[in-house]
């Protein structure tokens, strides 16, 4: 059968019916104890699955079916995006070593890096996440890893992975990059140089809100020192999220479309309110690296940002409190709208955040489209009425 496309892998990948007695979907193991039937194969650890932590077939269901749709050599799961990140990083660096990650990356990443890496000896440098080729000068003769994200958490600076990579490669270096914005489906981060791809399962991939889950995919190359330290680690996910990660998957392809319209009819008709600066999309001609994302994308998802023009405190508060389909919550990714104030001046150091008005970070959710809208100018009606 020729190879199939990416809407049946959603579907079909991780799946073995007939392993299962018909059963579409694969079972849920729960386990600690996994017995041995000999000495020798307890020495030699020489059947599949060998302890719980370290995965049943529920859990070989899922990593096999993101690896696939990543397009990497293997797959293992972690109890959280966050984890992912941090056990990927522990992964490939040691004392000595030196970090260049970009400037826009997610916050409890750079968290990590600032206070956790930085205290183990390892040298942490931020770079704009603009930089492209231009990173070649920054490269070291220790430098072992450049984390990329792309686009960039709350900014949505798309990154020149490409160009990334190969100058990365040159200087001995792997290249990760957070891939959650876009997930499998409008991203393959290994078809651009990527040596590690890094998922919040969490949000798309999941598309329920209900689960915390992160998923690191590797190259075959760097699997070996994946691998050992996400067991050191003792990094696992629970059974029952995994099912619950392996039944969201199968509507990835229809949910995140849908995301994506919306997002873009949100995103349009918030560029014509006056009440905002602009509209931070990858997505959208106007933004700055639009040329990039349209290489290397296929799609977009629901999350972007608005600057708003300079307001009051009580004038953002009337516009947010009342807002109806919108809640103000972390993550994203669910089927449910949010939106949540944002402050990236806070969250740079190597590049400057120069935007006077408020950024807000929206997740467009699979309401009717009509209805968020309507939400969305209720709130700028409020806003209004308080800066009087």
């Amino acid at each position: 059968m020729n190879k199939k496309k990416q809407d049946t892998l959603i579907v079909t990948a991780g799946r073995d019916p007939e392993a299962n007695f018909g059963i579409v979907n694969p079972p849920v193991y729960h386990a600690s104890t996994v017995l041995y039937p000999t000495l020798e194969a307890v020495k030699t650890r020489a059947q599949p699955v060998t302890y719980g932590r370290r995965g049943t077939p529920t859990t070989f269901a899922l990593q096999d079916a993101i690896a696939e749709l990543e397009g990497g050599y293997r797959t293992v799961l972690t109890s959280s995006g966050l984890s992912a990140v941090t056990t990927a990083l522990l992964a490939h660096l040691k004392a000595g070593d030196h970090l260049l990650i970009t400037d826009s990356a997610y916050q409890p990443s750079r968290n990590f890096c600032d206070n956790v890496l930085k205290r183990y000896g390892v040298d942490v440098e931020y770079y704009d996440p603009c930089i492209g080729a231009g990173i070649e000068k920054l490269l070291r003769p220790e430098t072992a890893v450049v984390f990329t994200e792309s686009p960039g958490s709350v900014t949505f600076e798309v990154q020149d992975l490409p160009a990334i990579s190969e100058a990365a490669h040159r200087a001995g270096a792997i290249v990760m990059v957070d891939n959650t914005w876009a997930s499998p489906l409008y991203f393959k981060p290994f078809e651009h140089g990527a040596d590690l791809s890094i998922q919040a399962v969490t949000k798309y991939l999941c598309g329920h809100s209900d689960v915390m889950m992160g998923a690191i995919t590797s190259t075959e190359a760097a699997w070996k020192e994946t691998l050992a330290d996400h067991g050191a680690l003792g990094q696992c996910a629970g059974p029952d999220d995994i099912y619950l990660v392996l039944r969201g998957l199968r509507t990835l392809s229809v949910r995140l479309e849908r995301h994506m319209e919306t997002g873009l009819a949100l995103a349009r008709w918030l560029g014509k309110r006056p009440e905002v600066a602009q509209v931070i999309h990858p997505a959208l001609p106007d933004h700055p690296d639009h040329a990039i994302w349209k290489r290397d994308f296929t799609g977009a998802s629901g999350l972007f940002s608005i600057e708003l023009r300079p307001c009051t405190e009580k004038a953002l508060a009337a516009f947010l409190d009342d807002l109806e389909l919108f809640g103000m919550g972390y993550s994203w990714g669910g089927f449910e709208s949010l939106i949540i104030p944002q402050y990236p001046k806070k969250m740079r150091t190597a590049t400057e955040w120069t935007a006077e008005g408020q950024i807000l970070r929206l997740h467009a959710g699979l309401e009717d489209v009509d209805d968020l809208i309507a939400d969305l100018e209720a709130g700028f009606e409020r806003m209004g009425k308080a800066e009087g």
